[in-house]
């Protein structure tokens, strides 16, 4: 009976141990779950910079590319203009996130960058241009990966160290508000409001319809908006670029809308491989009027299933 009794007191003791050590690893579960503060914290580490919070459960991070001198009919671009690297990261669930992502490359980086990327198991889902005769020319790569955040973080990074991107984040600067441009009366002509970044007034304009690769939604701040972006080049003028995001049936309304409307389309093309429904991207450029730009701008839009005012 007396063994018994040791039997059952130890059984408790046990038992009692085993649920105070689960009790105690719970917090930590928690502080490593994947999109908690610790991970971004790590991704953060990984790729030297801080990321920008975004919808949907979205932390996105930037690389302008400061160290390169672009220019586009006499234009000199600026990095918020047409060449910011981005990736961006989403949690998925079980410890995993889906990555995505723009990397602006030169074409000598292209081969390096390309080779530690898929060393990294981070894979490429299109290479191609986005502007004409700009000079020096330049190439984008998009990015896709799913696991661990932080993994994939120290993939790209290790793979932009193959190229010319300033990867030591630049000191925090006052925010600049103030363009040479009426931002209102193109908030006004777009039927969407952006913000000024870099010098840069940048719209994004989602489409109405969930997007989703892979089996999970993918938000419109990791690249399936339309974006749409204007320098200042003086006298009430602007350089446009973007890209137009669209589905098949759009394809040429929104091409025959900016002909007529003197915005010249540079590119069309795939940025994805499996996402639904199937997308197409459609890059322009136009240097004129910015009300007038903005205006035509607008009319492509209509012929969009997007979300802007006063439709």
């Amino acid at each position: 009976m007396e063994t018994c009794h040791r039997l059952r007191r130890l059984s408790l003791h046990v038992a009692g141990t085993l649920l105070g050590a689960s009790l105690v690893s719970l917090p930590c579960i928690a502080q490593q779950s994947p999109g908690g503060a610790s991970t971004w914290a790590a991704v953060d580490q990984a790729l030297g910079r801080t990321g920008a919070a975004q919808p949907g459960n979205v932390m996105k991070y930037g690389f302008p590319r400061s160290d390169l001198h672009v220019t586009i009919d006499g234009v000199q671009v600026k990095p918020a203009l047409a060449l910011g690297s981005w990736v961006a990261f989403k949690p998925i669930g079980g410890g995993h996130a889906m990555m995505m992502g723009d990397l602006v490359l030169t074409e000598n980086e292209v081969a390096p960058v390309m080779r530690a990327l898929q060393e990294g198991g981070v894979e490429q889902t299109a290479l191609h241009n986005h502007v004409l005769g700009e000079s020096p020319r330049v190439m984008y790569m998009h990015v896709s990966g799913h696991g661990n955040a932080v993994k994939l973080a120290q993939a790209v990074r290790s793979a932009l160290a193959q190229s010319g991107t300033p990867l030591q984040a630049a000191a925090s600067a006052a925010a600049a508000t103030a363009i040479d441009l009426d931002t209102a009366l193109i908030a006004r002509a777009l039927g969407v409001s952006g913000k000024v970044n870099g010098g840069v007034y940048q719209v994004a304009v989602p489409r109405r319809e969930p997007i989703r690769e892979g089996g999970s939604e993918v938000p419109s701040s990791m690249g399936v908006a339309t974006s749409i972006n204007f320098q200042p080049t003086g006298g009430g003028k602007a350089a446009i670029t973007g890209d137009f995001v669209m589905t098949a049936n759009e394809v040429n309304p929104v091409i025959r809308a900016l002909q007529q409307n003197g915005i010249t389309t540079t590119a069309l093309h795939s940025h994805m491989l499996t996402e639904s429904p199937r997308l197409f991207f459609m890059h322009f450029w136009a240097n004129d009027d910015a009300a007038a730009l903005a205006r035509g701008l607008r009319a492509a839009l209509d012929r969009m299933a997007v979300e802007t005012s006063g439709r």
